[in-house]
């Protein structure tokens, strides 16, 4: 149910955390004594660190629930995973980059913004290839070769995107997409491959944990930067929709490029469009943390690629591929 309306969840997380200060303050305990209206949960955690465990919590359920065999099939197909990876680390950074250059965005929001193309693909990008009657292994393979390659690739696209405008440290980035990442990732596989009862427990609450702890990023982003978003222009809007419909077309061209069926340019298309911004939420929050404003595009784009990628999985879902037609012909 989480995942099925995470969507949902996501609005409802986030209305609570710009509202926060008024419904806390609204708040009565059992005494009828008011509650102290300056508390304010999201800034607490945010103050405390609490992001970058969250995000380590979340690869490990990630990690947890790739099938056993599948970093063996990412090498055994690696000229279409390794080639539908190159799709996405090529085309979303460049996409961004064109994006700020056009609409001339401030500082914080063109880092922003440069984050969204340069992450990794979201895990939910599985989820709805399944519903679009895409190929789901070959989706979950997609993820985990980018994923495993973030602490290559990721501060490479920051580099040649953000160039010397910005100080960033590549080594940096590279060692916080390892510490963040894969060292989690690769954690939660190898401990449920060999502990069996830890892997049944972690397939029945995995799931639920990953979702909320994006839930979690998500607010605490909002709750923190509430004063800042009524700031947020439409322009920036349309600026994160663009590169995420023009990542969908990027990830379907390149589908056909590299003569893949109808079923496997469905999983790269979504692959594609859906980036990881939870995890560039957290990466701009490390990176610049002068810029707390930065981290809205990532957490914006958050609710436009799972609206959007969602839309387009059920316009797929009643468009059976060519595999599907020819089996129903035989």
């Amino acid at each position: 149910m989480l995942q099925r309306f995470l969507l949902l969840w996501l609005i409802l997380s986030s209305l609570l955390a710009y509202s926060w200060p008024r419904v806390w303050g609204g708040i009565v305990d059992g005494s009828g004594v008011t509650l102290d209206p300056t508390f304010d949960l999201f800034q607490v955690v945010y103050d405390a660190g609490a992001l970058k465990p969250i995000i380590r919590v979340t690869m490990f359920c990630i990690g947890c629930l790739l099938p056993r065999d599948e970093i063996a099939q990412v090498f055994r197909k690696w000229p279409t995973v390794f080639g539908g990876t190159a799709v996405q680390y090529a085309a979303m950074p460049a996409l961004a980059f064109l994006v700020c250059l056009v609409l001339q965005l401030d500082e914080a929001t063109r880092i922003g913004v440069i984050f969204v193309g340069c992450v990794p693909g979201a895990m939910a990008s599985n989820v709805l290839t399944l519903a679009a009657k895409g190929n789901v292994s070959y989706s979950v393979s997609l993820t985990t070769a980018a994923t495993l390659l973030s602490p290559l690739t990721v501060p490479i696209a920051l580099w040649v995107t953000l160039g010397s405008s910005v100080a960033l440290d590549p080594l940096k980035v590279s060692l916080d997409l390892l510490t963040l990442v894969v060292g989690p990732v690769v954690a939660g596989h190898l401990i449920c491959r060999y502990f069996k009862q830890i892997e049944a427990l972690m397939r029945i609450i995995a799931p639920a944990a990953a979702n909320l702890t994006i839930l979690a990023i998500i607010a605490v982003i909002v709750g923190v930067n509430r004063g800042r978003l009524g700031n947020v222009t439409p322009y920036v809007l349309v600026g994160l929709l663009i590169v995420n419909l023009l990542g969908y077309v990027a990830g379907y061209c390149g589908g056909r490029l590299l003569r893949l069926p109808e079923a496997m340019r469905r999983a790269l298309t979504l692959e594609v469009g859906m980036q990881n911004a939870g995890l560039g939420t957290v990466l701009v929050i490390e990176m610049f943390p002068k810029y707390p404003e930065a981290a809205i595009p990532t957490a914006a784009y958050t609710f436009g690629c799972m609206l959007t990628g969602t839309m387009l999985a059920h316009f797929w879902s009643r468009k059976p591929t060519a595999s599907m037609e020819a089996s129903d012909a035989t």
